[in-house]
Parts: structure tokens; sequence; C-alpha cells
């Protein structure tokens, strides 16, 4: 039952050729056996599941049959969830039990999902690796001695390795996109503001964004309808109807016009994974799609823009975790100066400081005209160089990453090597729009995937391509060995 898709899930359910307990059952020893190797949990709540199993079995045979209801899946480990620990993969939250449910988890609750645990993150999901977490990496299961990718990398190596059908993540600056490429799954980064962030704990507040990764864009429609939707509670949240996304798949493609940029394809990019987009791109126009060369000219700027911005908003995000309220609390501190300075020390690891101190230097006095206004005015350009793009084309495509995984420790000591793996991803967190990567086929046994990007709320037109391309190809059916 491992190898089913969500899809699959949901016609076995409502044939009843499986219940929801039996398929939660399978799937927890699953877990037990394999994770160890992944490292891709936190923590794993059989007893919260099989109540859920039973309860979706209840309401099934009682008549109901919602897409979603008895489907199992995990959430990142930043979603408050009701009494179970949430730490964003943090040392400081290690003991954090929530109160509350995050918007995102009560609604695919109420959908009818069974919650199998927490999955493993880069430390307040600042990472592109899955190595900053207070647990220990998670490995890729395409090789075990290589990153997933991060932040969400505890997510996609769990739904890769068939551990569970689909999960929540996060994408700040491409922590969904990017580990779905290293791992040959599909993730779609909704438009800022599509999915509630209430109970999901910041990085940073205006790139911040959930969404769904899982092995096909049908499966992630199947998600992104469970998650999707206004909130009250969420003040960034729009009031805009949630569109239809399982109609939107089975749009044709005839008459898509793609738009290349040229700066996706400079010299940062692995000549390899090139030749993989330039092979999605006539497959799309075997579709009908029609291609066209464009220019987002201020790409360029996107990194040291975003590494300004996000840390700034990390800085001070971050500022309630001081050892009085919540979370780790230093042994005994001599005054509250003390107290402050070394429960925090303590408890954030060194990415984590790292950005903060990027952050508060950034918005401190005499250096926040410097740096972090004129990284926003560089994040209006980028901006203004989306919209003029989509008035020329339909969707953009491009690579996810420009390079494969790497080895586990290999940008350890080089952190801004990692920060350029988010070369291709960061923009569209930064103008707010949709993107999604969907896997493109195998390089040295690696998978790659392919990025592509949309209008404000345009999440069904990205589905819609990712799925019509998914229908001539097999590429996001292959699963990796040993699991």
């Amino acid at each position: 039952m491992h190898q089913l898709t969500l899809a699959e899930i949901a016609r076995g359910l409502q044939d009843k050729a499986f219940s929801s307990e039996e398929l939660t059952r399978a799937l927890l020893a699953r877990i037990q056996q394999l994770d160890p190797q992944l490292n891709s949990f936190i923590s794993v709540t059989e007893e919260l599941a099989l109540s859920q199993a039973k309860a979706a079995d209840a309401r099934r045979a009682a008549g109901e049959s919602a897409a979603l209801l008895g489907a199992p899946i995990a959430h990142k480990d930043l979603f408050c969830t009701q009494n179970i620990l949430t730490s964003c993969g943090s040392k400081i939250l290690s003991g954090f039990k929530a109160p509350y449910n995050a918007t995102v988890v009560e609604k695919l609750a109420n959908a009818g999902t069974v919650t199998l645990g927490k999955l493993n993150m880069d430390e307040f999901a600042m990472g592109s690796a899955n190595e900053s977490s207070h647990y220990g990496p998670v490995k890729n299961p395409w090789d075990l001695t290589r990153v997933p990718g991060g932040s969400s990398g505890g997510s996609a190596a769990a739904v890769a390795a068939r551990l569970i059908p689909a999960a929540t993540g996060t994408d700040t600056g491409g922590s969904i996109r990017q580990p779905a490429a290293l791992t040959n799954l599909t993730g779609i980064k909704p438009t800022y503001g599509r999915v509630s962030r209430w109970g999901m704990i910041a990085y940073a507040s205006s790139l911040d964004q959930g969404g769904p990764l899982a092995r096909s864009a049908e499966d992630c429609a199947l998600m992104l309808s469970g998650m999707a939707g206004f909130d009250a509670k969420d003040s960034t949240c729009v009031d805009q109807p949630v569109d239809d996304y399982l109609a939107a798949l089975q749009q044709p493609l005839s008459g898509l016009r793609i738009g290349l940029p040229k700066e996706y394809f400079g010299a940062g990019l692995d000549s390899r994974i090139a030749d993989k987009v330039l092979a999605v791109v006539e497959e799309l126009k075997k579709l009908g799609a029609t291609v066209k060369d464009i220019s987002l000219p201020n790409m360029q700027h996107a990194i040291p823009a975003y590494y300004v911005i996000a840390p700034a908003e990390a800085s001070s995000n971050l500022s309630r975790f001081d050892g009085v309220r919540f979370g780790y609390r230093c042994e005994n501190p001599i005054n509250l100066e003390d107290l402050y300075k070394r429960s925090r020390g303590e408890g954030f690891g060194a990415e984590v400081k790292r950005r903060i101190m990027v952050g508060t230097y950034a918005l401190s006095a005499g250096y926040y005209d410097a740096y972090y206004l004129k990284a926003q005015k560089i994040r209006r350009l980028i901006k203004n160089d989306f919209v003029a793009a989509f008035n020329q084309v339909d969707v953009i495509l491009g690579p996810t990453t420009p390079n494969l995984a790497w080895k586990l420790g290999e940008k350890s000591a080089d952190p801004v090597s990692a920060y350029l793996e988010d070369i291709y991803t960061i923009t569209a967190n930064l103008a707010g729009i949709p993107g999604l990567s969907m896997p493109a086929g195998f390089v040295d046994g690696l998978p790659v995937g392919v990025q592509l990007l949309a209008p404000y709320f345009q999440e069904g037109r990205l589905l819609n391509v990712a799925h019509q391309y998914q229908q001539v190809t097999d590429w996001h059916t292959q699963a990796p060995t040993g699991f």
C-alpha cells in the first residue's frame, strides 16, 4: 500500500479496497522500520493517527466520501499541533508542546487526514540542506550520503521514500521547491496569502508560505485544496475564493505561452540540468505550448536582497525566544541579562545565530537605509520584472536548482555556497507569486527538478501544466531503491 499515491489512496478508500486504519498501521510499521536510515521524523504520533484513522473509517461508513478522508500525511515541525511537540527543528523549542493547532493542521484534520507525525527540518527553517536541525541531518533516500534539500527536507525525504504519500512544508526562499527537486517530488509554493500562516512558527513573515509536497501534481492539487482558503486569524491571508485545482488539471496546453528567462541559463547552472530543462520544454511544445525568450534583469540582485530582508525579519521574530515564557532556559542564571544571553546562546544553532546577527545589523541605526530599505526597493524591482514578463507569457519555466543534491557536510564550512543554491527559487518569494517544482529526469542517478512560475493566484495553471507533463512522462513515478 505504501506505493499508492494520494489520489490512488482516495479511490481505494472510496472503493473499500482497504480501510484507513489498515493503511495507517502499514505506514506506521514502515516508518518504524525505515526512518532510522533517513531521520525524516522528529516525532511519530501513533496513538493520534490510529484514533483519526478509526474516526475516518466511521465517517466513510456513515456515507461521507471526501477525497482526503482517511488519507495519512505528516506535518513539517513548524506547524503547531495541539499537545504534540512542535520544535521547529531547534533546541530552544525542544520541549514545547503547542496548546493549539495551526490553521493548516486544523483544515486538513477537518478534511479527514490522519497525522502520522512531525517532520524534521532545518532549525527555524533556515537552511537549504536540512543539516542545521537540532535532531541531526536528514538524508536523501536517493543517496544516503547526500542532502535532501531544505528546509522541508524531512517532508521531502519521507514522501520520496514512500513512508507517507504527502506532507506539508513551508517555503520562504525555496524550501518546498528545492527539496522537491532534489528528491524527485512535486512541490508547490502558493501565492503569498493563499494559505494561512496562523500557527506556523515564523521565520520571515513577509516571505513564509505553506504548501504541499507529494509525488504528483494531482496529489498536490488534493492537498492544496484542503490547505488553501481565507483565515480571519491571519491578517496576511487573502479573502479570495479557492479555485477548483482538480478541475484545472484537465485543461489542454494548446496556446500556453512559456517564458524562458535568459538569466536562468548562465554560467552557474550545471549544463546537464540545463539539458533536462530544455527536454521538458520540447515535451510541452508537443502538447501545444509555445516558447518565448524573456528577461528578468534584476534576478542577479535577488540573493543579496533576500539575505538582508529574511534575516531582518528573523531577528525580529526570534526575539520572543528568551528563556522566560516558553522553550529552553539556561541553568542557574545569575540575573535577567544572563538568562537572556545564555538561553539564546545555548538554545540557538550556528546558522540561526548567523542570520539573527545579520538581520539585527541590517536593522540597526545608521544601516537601515543602506541595507534593509535598499533591499526592499530591489524587491519591488523584482516584482515589476515578473509583472512585465507575465504580460508576454503565461508561465515561466527554468531549473529549480543550479546543481544536483550535494554531499552531506560539503557546504557546511561555506554557507554562502549553500545560499546560492536558492538563486532560482528566491525571486518567487520576494515577489509573492506561486511556484512549483516537478520531476524532470535524472543525472548520475540523482533527481533533477524543473520550476514553473505563474501570476498571482494561478496555482491551478501551475498544477495543470505539471499534470499534463506527467501524463506523457514517468519521471515522477520513479522511486529510490531500498525503500
